[in-house]
């Protein structure tokens, strides 16, 4: 995760009091769907970026364009208020790194720690089950898992949480044995 403002983490902080609230009934891993799926849509669409980030268009016209997005995504109301809130203040442009801190803020508050997991390829339901058992025995949490594919790896997984790196990549595994062998000379 980058760096967060303030201002970012306090919006973000701001909806997961929402969202946990006891009779909330919005289901967490929904709510970090729908406020992702916006934020990608406006990162995706610079058209919408220009009408959010435009002094020239009326708060109405871009609640109207929030309230349209966030029915096409079947976002949750206390989504598609905490979008109107970001309009009315002005915060539109910070979307992506708020939903980033909600999702991470989210994930303390629920007892999941995040892990950032590279592999060579996609991995299978199977692996990704397998991967998570691993990490929430090794770190004694649930671990909610960000999956990349990097192409650079030589086969297997690298596995960061938080200043943790798991490594069973065979580059991992190349480099530690190369470690020995120059060790036992």
């Amino acid at each position: 995760m980058g760096m967060v403002s303030v201002v970012s983490a306090r919006y973000a902080n701001a909806l997961v009091d929402v969202v946990l609230k006891p009779g909330s009934g919005v289901d967490p891993d929904a709510s970090v769907a729908q406020l992702r799926s916006f934020a990608e849509t406006f990162r995706e669409s610079s058209a919408l970026r220009n009408v959010f980030l435009s002094p020239a268009i009326s708060p109405a016209k871009k609640r109207a364009v929030v309230g349209r997005i966030a029915d096409t995504i079947g976002a949750a109301r206390q989504i598609k208020n905490f979008l109107f809130v970001l309009v009315d203040h002005r915060r539109m442009g910070e979307v992506l790194q708020i939903a980033e801190a909600y999702e991470t803020l989210l994930d303390e508050q629920l007892g999941f720690i995040r892990a950032d997991v590279s592999s060579a390829q996609e991995l299978t339901g199977a692996q990704r089950t397998e991967l998570e058992a691993k990490l929430a025995k090794m770190t004694g949490k649930r671990a909610r898992p960000h999956y990349t594919v990097d192409t650079s790896l030589i086969g297997g997984v690298i596995a960061k949480v938080g200043s943790m790196s798991y490594d069973g990549s065979v580059r991992g595994e190349i480099l530690k044995l190369r470690t020995q062998l120059a060790a036992s000379r």
